[in-house]
């Protein structure tokens, strides 16, 4: 990659239109927790935005382990993404006014001025990226050749990108 920007556009546009990911978070047991949260639509930046609850387990985790790992998958783009970064747990109402969705008032009953939501940011630091064909056309015309060529990477493309140096 590039450059931080470049990285940054990268990554922005592989998440882009992928709504839900899972979150990983290390128990105190030391086990790997994963649970799925909404993206909030924001223009990434190097953060990504969640809005959760303050008495979730995953609050007690961040705070004692704030290493996460953020997944995606859009299967009908044939695009998986592995987030790595800091996590931490913020109270800010200005925030959570300008993220808020009326999708999210199953979660949070008393809608965007309950006093148990919090903002989860995640600062990443890398992420790792598989991208492939995503069309029906692309997709059968990668089957091809992959078994063509005997190498299924033949038509993807695989990378790691650096975020961690932060301006």
């Amino acid at each position: 990659m590039d450059s931080h920007a470049d990285a940054v556009k990268t990554l922005a546009r592989l998440i882009k239109d992928v709504k839900i990911a899972m979150l990983t978070t290390v128990s105190p047991e030391g086990k790997l927790i994963s649970r799925p949260l909404g993206t909030q639509e924001v223009a990434f930046d190097g953060d990504l935005w969640f809005i959760i609850h303050a008495g979730s387990a995953k609050v007690a985790e961040i705070a004692a382990n704030p290493h996460v790992c953020v997944a995606y998958a859009d299967i009908s783009g044939n695009t998986y993404v592995s987030v790595s970064g800091r996590a931490s747990v913020i109270d800010d109402r200005q925030r959570v006014e300008k993220y808020w969705s009326p999708v999210m008032k199953p979660f949070f009953p008393q809608g965007k001025d309950d006093p148990e939501i919090r903002l989860l940011r995640v600062e990443v630091d890398s992420a790792e990226y598989w991208d492939g064909p995503g069309t029906l056309v692309g997709k059968a015309l990668y089957l091809a050749v992959a078994a063509l060529k005997k190498d299924p990477t033949v038509m993807s493309h695989h990378d790691t990108v650096d975020l961690s140096r932060r301006h």
